[in-house]
């Protein structure tokens, strides 16, 4: 598993990318004698062990795309493709599942196992792609989880319920009218307004959301300007919308909406909103959830178990499988011993991969636990 995590990690690619990364991953299971389907770059590969059409099916997911960023970890087995890097821990998903893979191959479960790498993560939701191939319509339950820096290896934090937040993206367009530096009164400067605004937006969340429900929003992006002597005619804002619930969602698309007209009457500008709706939370349900937890206290015992304390702020479109199949996402441990906290998309990021080993063995659990849960299919 370690030799395969560095293969990938040498060689990342972007979402819809993923040429090389698929081609790696088809000699690993063709050197288990797993099928698999493959429809080419863009696509997922699916592989499949198969223990008969009346018993359960069961998903274990893994994504395969990169970020772009410049890796600096000085790994010897770092980016050999400038500009991108895996920095959020998709070669060690990957990893995981091929030695899951590799435990399932040895010794058959009783259940049928989908091995589901899937490309577009980061962005464009390729888990949507892998749904609409039809390749998982008989799949009972589907499993996934994530590395991270907040625990250790042998860490496993398990949940039933939200796990990540819904994310959307907006983009404000303020349109003034252009005009001289020196004689600002003939104008209407989209400077100053971006400006404001960007702080009144900020009050959304600290004074009109329930504290106890967690929500951010973050102007990530501003463009605004051509000269120092003229005053910008119009200006760009780009953000992003973090909530846990539909309402405080609604809440803060109102509240940009509402701001966003009231600034536009308050200086005779034109304020234009789209808001894009980005991944839906990631919900776990109770009985898939409750399998891994018995699959990770049978592993590594109650002690390795982590509570959530709240959901994460990030996305994942992880999501979209569950609101088809019920299913659970998990988040292994994976800072190195005695190392500092390192958050996901650093270009610092690194795992301890001992997590490698974890990971395969509590997919492989949770497989082999599976017949107790799902009962066998009526083929008359």
């Amino acid at each position: 598993m370690v030799d395969i995590r560095r293969t990938l990690h040498r060689r990342p690619e972007l979402a819809f990318e993923e040429k090389e990364t698929a081609e790696t991953l088809i000699r690993e299971l063709e050197s288990l004698s797993i099928p698999y389907s493959y429809a080419g770059p863009g696509s997922g590969v699916v592989g499949r062990l198969t223990a008969g059409p009346d018993r359960p099916t069961v998903a274990l997911r893994a994504d395969m795309d990169a970020l772009p960023v410049v890796e600096t970890t000085g790994l010897p087995f770092a980016s050999t493709i400038e500009g991108n890097m895996h920095a959020c821990g998709h070669d060690a998903h990957m990893a995981m599942v091929i030695g899951a893979a590799h435990l399932l191959a040895e010794s058959p479960p009783d259940v049928n196992v989908r091995f589901v790498f899937q490309p577009a993560e980061e962005r464009g939701g390729g888990a949507r792609t892998v749904l609409a191939s039809g390749l998982l319509d008989d799949v009972d339950a589907i499993f996934a989880a994530h590395v991270t820096h907040h625990y250790l290896a042998g860490e496993v934090m398990v949940a039933a319920g939200t796990i990540t937040a819904q994310s959307d993206r907006f983009t404000i367009r303020v349109t003034g009218r252009g005009g001289h530096g020196a004689r600002p009164h003939e104008a209407v400067d989209a400077i100053v307004i971006t400006g404001l605004l960007i702080g009144a937006i900020q009050t959304l969340v600290s004074r009109e959301i329930d504290p106890t429900h967690p929500s951010v929003v973050t102007i990530g992006r501003i463009e605004a300007g051509t000269a120092a002597n003229v005053i910008a005619e119009t200006a760009v804002l780009e953000g992003s919308i973090r909530s846990t619930r539909a309402d405080v969602r609604e809440l803060l698309h109102d509240g940009i909406r509402r701001m966003a007209a009231a600034f536009g009457q308050l200086y005779a500008a034109d304020l234009d909103v789209e808001i894009q709706q980005g991944y839906p939370p990631v919900v776990n349900t109770p009985t898939e959830a409750e399998l891994a937890h018995r699959a990770v206290r049978a592993i590594l015992g109650e002690p390795s178990l982590r509570q959530l304390d709240h959901p994460s702020m990030g996305a994942e479109d992880f999501s979209y499988y569950l609101q088809r199949i019920p299913g659970c996402y998990m988040r292994f441990g994976a800072r190195p011993p005695d190392s500092e906290y390192i958050p996901l998309h650093s270009p610092a990021f690194d795992i301890d991969e001992a997590v490698l080993r974890v990971g395969a063995a509590v997919f492989d659990k949770i497989v082999r636990m599976a017949p107790e849960v799902y009962p066998t299919r009526s083929t008359g």
